[in-house]
């Protein structure tokens, strides 16, 4: 098969973090035997060695000059991730109309037989616009806040509507998207497959040694347990409830009459929200927290093997769907707790590779961290228990695997 993957976040160097799941999903179906073609804005922070690659083959578009006036997507384009920037308002029509017209090239050019498109916008219309022109059967994908972006006005709802009408067949990573295409943006449930984004089971790996290097470039005490939060500080997710949470462990810890082992943990990423959280942190008393910031991908291998376990405590603010540092962690043989909203329960098995917590219940999670840190055993198994699932389970093999099989079902059976 042909496939053409639109998206508005890819890597564009050797670490960056924008997009990786989209080329992990690429590289994989290109391993399964498939030619894939990348369909993406441009941005000037791509280099020439990543522009090379042949089979996913990258083909980028400009949509606004001079170059250094691209600056929508690659987590750019959203102010906290609840709403829009005020220059994507000014540069969206062009973006649309620049993608438009590139998804139909590249297309005809390289005799696509189906588009899959990730983010409903902008991605999902520009490939809806093209398939319907060119008789192509689509797949749409909504990995998070892009439902968000589409009721946010009535133009975006039509645009948004009009894909999934086109759509024969919408992918979403959490049941809270999927309520919102459906209920929000009259998507038709029929259409909609719960699948997650995955990941590379090679990619990452349990190793201690990495994990106890990074925890001396900490200075962590090797006693310590360390609890790690992944990525962008913004509303959904949730770690302002980790950091409260964090706050009550002693004292939880105190009436429960238990030793509480010294705590520490780590925060990586960064977001508009990410001073205000810092401040937050100091104001609880929190005085062992690592704040690292961005860190390149080929250094968060490290980064998950220093944690005894990851924490994920989304909350609805807005709808997302499951954040793929659960899967890296998983990966790391690392044991999860994480909110019940954002398609964690979808990999999280409660009481085997982590424990769910009732959104935003911060006594909730307060609980479930006092279990874990004094628990070393249960974090082991827990760790076991989620490499498992990511080998037989979760991992890019197994995902890609599907969407091959559903895209031939999909080409063989579209009247073109």
């Amino acid at each position: 098969m042909r496939i053409g993957i639109l998206t508005h976040n890819y890597p564009r160097f050797t670490g960056d973090f924008s997009g990786t799941f989209m080329q992990q999903l690429a590289q994989e179906l290109v391993r399964q035997g498939e030619e894939v073609h990348i369909i993406a804005p441009f941005d000037t922070a791509y280099t020439s060695e990543t522009l090379a690659s042949s089979n996913p083959r990258l083909h980028l578009y400009r949509y606004a000059w001079p170059d250094t006036l691209h600056t929508l997507g690659y987590m750019r384009t959203m102010q906290a991730d609840v709403r829009m920037k005020l220059r994507t308002y000014f540069f969206s029509p062009l973006l649309f109309w620049c993608g438009i017209q590139t998804a139909i090239r590249v297309a005809r050019q390289q005799q696509l037989d189906i588009l899959h498109a990730h983010w409903v916008l902008p991605n999902g219309f520009i490939a809806a616009v093209a398939a319907r022109r060119l008789g192509l059967p689509l797949v749409v994908s909504i990995p998070g806040s892009d439902a968000l972006v589409a009721a946010q006005n009535p133009v975006f709802r039509r645009m948004a509507r009009f894909a999934f009408d086109r759509a024969q067949l919408i992918t979403a990573n959490s049941r809270s998207l999927r309520r919102v295409a459906t209920g929000q943006l009259g998507a038709h449930p029929a259409k909609f497959e719960l699948v997650i984004y995955a990941v590379d089971p090679d990619r990452f790996h349990p190793r201690p040694e990495l994990g106890a290097a990074m925890r001396r470039r900490l200075n962590i005490p090797e006693q310590a347990v360390v609890f790690l939060g992944v990525g962008r500080m913004v509303y959904k997710k949730g770690f302002d409830i980790f950091l409260r949470a964090l706050a009550r462990v002693p004292e939880l810890a105190a009436v429960r009459g238990l030793t509480l082992p010294p705590v520490h943990t780590i925060m990586v990423g960064e977001g508009d929200l990410w001073a205000e959280w810092q401040r937050l942190g100091a104001e609880l008393g929190l005085s062992h927290i690592h704040w690292l910031g961005n860190v390149p991908t080929d250094e968060m291998e490290a980064v998950y093997n220093a944690a005894d376990a990851l924490i994920m405590p989304n909350v609805t603010r807005p709808a997302t769907g499951l954040g793929v540092t659960v899967l890296d962690a998983m990966a790391c043989g690392k044991a999860i707790i994480g909110s019940d909203t954002a398609g964690n329960p979808l990999v999280v098995e409660h009481g085997v590779n982590g424990l769910i917590v009732p959104e935003g219940d911060v006594a909730a999670l307060a609980g479930a961290l006092l279990q874990l840190a004094t628990h070393p055993e249960q974090v082991r198994a827990m760790g076991q228990a989620s490499r498992h699932l990511i080998e037989t389970k979760h991992g890019w093999p197994q995902v890609a695997a599907h969407y091959r099989q559903r895209f031939q079902q999909l080409i063989s059976g579209f009247p073109g």
